[in-house]
């Protein structure tokens, strides 16, 4: 089996939280720790470091000690800006790197082997990109996104305007790793009060919070 080098990790907390009611989702409150924390747990050992993508006054995600990188792209363009600029702050920041995994800093119970397995769809595949789905439901921002494709994307973006993750990686090919969403969904996201209350209850019957 082939080994890759773990990719960069970027978490992607750049939206608007209109759902929530507005704030920053990833400081919400699941089982006495934030959202937030409980990514990074996660997700920290499948990477060669993180960043966080986030607008506004960086020193609110202090405690974190992660770099914070905000979009290039004005306007909240969405995912793809996040993206685009974690791809040029590994350009720029760690030209070792050729990779960044990104996830959306509101998935609480996100997978441990989540590189591992989008490497492998990836390269099973033949593919340069590969994002996560699970009950046949894709889930775009959560995927892997060679350096090297950041010059295309910034085209897309600012030239073509383009908003839709899934209509630009259909333009290089993007393999699809699968998850069960049995007992729950590994990428569960807390949108609303309401799914705070779900995470809670989730949290409480299978990790004991």
């Amino acid at each position: 089996m082939t080994t890759e080098t773990k990719p960069l990790g970027v978490l992607l907390a750049g939206g608007l939280a209109r759902r929530m009611g507005g704030g920053d989702k990833p400081m919400r409150m699941i089982g006495g720790r934030t959202i937030l924390e409980r990514v990074i747990e996660r997700f920290s050992a499948q990477c060669d470091g993180l960043i966080l993508n986030a607008n506004g006054d960086p020193a609110r995600f202090a405690s974190t000690g992660l770099p914070v990188v905000a979009d290039e792209v004005e306007g909240f363009a969405g995912p793809l800006a996040g993206i685009l600029a974690a791809l040029d702050w590994a350009a720029a920041n760690r030209p070792d790197v050729e990779t960044v995994a990104s996830i959306s800093a509101d998935t609480p119970f996100l997978p441990t082997d989540l590189v591992e397995r989008l490497q492998q769809a990836r390269r099973s595949a033949g593919q340069p990109l590969a994002c996560a789905a699970s009950d046949g439901r894709t889930h775009p921002p959560i995927g892997l996104w060679p350096v090297a494709l950041r010059g295309d994307l910034r085209h897309a973006l600012i030239v073509e305007n383009e908003r839709k993750i899934d209509r630009w990686t259909a333009r290089h090919g993007c393999a699809s790793a699968e998850w069960p969403n049995s007992p729950f969904d590994p990428f569960f996201n807390a949108n609303t009060p309401e799914d705070i209350e779900e995470a809670e209850r989730l949290a409480a019957r299978f990790e004991g919070a």
